[in-house]
């Protein structure tokens, strides 16, 4: 069976904790890599983690973008977006039906 996890810092994943996803405190890029890591590999299929964490750690996430499982799905933290998360989803929108339907863009990067 497929698993939902969430990699942020404390108060962060603390609010996910009552929904019944699997909450893994990282509070370093290192922390946050070996976590993502060890999820990928025990069946998650789905993995939120926070914009702050996620941009130390592109190359790892990039590897992931062209599987099929897991989905990594970046989320704001308790200190506020990025604006990576919503950029992602994006750049995923534009590639699959060739237009910028969020920020109505056609054709632009």
């Amino acid at each position: 069976m497929y698993k939902i996890g969430v990699i942020g810092d404390h108060d962060t994943v603390l609010s996910f904790k009552s929904t019944g996803i699997d909450t893994f405190r990282a509070i370093d890029e290192v922390e946050a890599s070996d976590i993502l890591m060890k999820l990928a590999r025990e069946n998650y299929a789905v993995i939120f983690i926070t914009e702050h964490l996620a941009e130390k750690i592109r190359d790892k996430i990039d590897f992931f973008r062209n599987k099929i499982l897991p989905i990594i799905t970046l989320i704001p933290s308790n200190r506020g977006t990025l604006g990576i998360g919503i950029n992602d989803v994006r750049k995923s929108v534009e590639k699959a039906i060739g237009a910028d339907i969020i920020f109505e863009r056609e054709g632009r990067e």
